[in-house]
């Protein structure tokens, strides 16, 4: 089937470019809101070569797999809201998962094969293992017009090798991007619309954590040659890790390279 958006997106004014082959998606998008663009743009491809993550490591993008951003309109959002529109990415991303391959069971463990969770602060796992990730960029252009872009990259058909990385086909679910673009080009425009540009952020923040991996487990997070070790307590009101220290001490993070159990331990 050929890539396309969602009812409620469509009603709410989203538009959707397709190609055949792009660099990176993100970029694209932030090209097009340099031309005047202000969105909801959604790019997608049937084949991105330059993909990219955090810090700037690289994003494998495999055939089959998923590989969209959206540029989403940021007037009206106060600068220290901004961040939040990951948090309702990764919402929208894991829903639009639920609704394709069918919703799971509350009691589902982080450690089942079968089990979506959200690793702060911008990946899915599937039964423990990297799934998805976003990346969200935002730049002030000329003129101070604000710019926001959240990509989306969830290996569908295949993940790469070497890497603690699974994808929808290894864990026995058959379906395709196309299908995933639809519902999750939908649930942004609910999200976004609830998240109501930070009003309503305390709601969108319990939902994330009914829906995190790894929360009231150990945990390490990495930064700058640093890491920080406790227990991963909760999110606060600006979608900050909260760690518990073992001397109880609280701490928040505002970046960083999540571990979890075992590996926490190690970090």
């Amino acid at each position: 089937m050929p890539y396309r958006l969602g009812p409620e997106a469509r009603s709410q004014g989203h538009r959707l470019h397709v190609h055949d082959t792009l660099g990176s998606t993100n970029t694209e998008a932030m090209a097009q809101a340099r031309a005047g663009e202000t969105g909801p743009l959604w790019i997608t491809t049937h084949r991105q070569e330059a993909g990219r993550g955090r810090r700037g490591n690289a994003w494998a993008s495999l055939p089959g797999n998923l590989a969209a951003s959206v540029l989403w309109p940021v007037a009206g959002v106060a600068p220290d809201h901004l961040a939040e529109l990951g948090f309702v990415a990764g919402l929208a991303l894991i829903e639009a998962l639920d609704a394709t391959c069918g919703t799971l069971p509350d009691t589902a463990s982080v450690g089942s094969a079968r089990s979506f969770r959200l690793k702060w602060p911008n990946d899915v796992l599937l039964g423990g293992a990297k799934l998805a990730g976003l990346l969200l960029e935002a730049e002030t252009l000329p003129g101070g017009r604000r710019a926001a872009v959240i990509g989306f990259g969830v290996n569908v058909a295949a993940c790469p090798e070497g890497l603690p990385a699974t994808s929808l086909a290894a864990a026995g679910y058959v379906y395709d991007a196309e299908a995933l673009l639809e519902h999750l080009s939908d649930r942004m425009a609910a999200r976004a619309r609830a998240w109501d540009r930070g009003r309503n952020f305390a709601a969108l923040r319990a939902d994330w954590l009914a829906r995190a991996a790894g929360l009231g487990s150990e945990i390490a997070v990495r930064s700058g040659g640093h890491s920080l070790e406790g227990v991963f307590e909760t999110i606060d009101e600006g979608g900050r890790l909260v760690i518990l220290a073992p001397d109880g001490n609280r701490h928040t993070v505002t970046a960083g390279e999540v571990h979890f159990g075992t590996a926490a331990t190690a970090a």
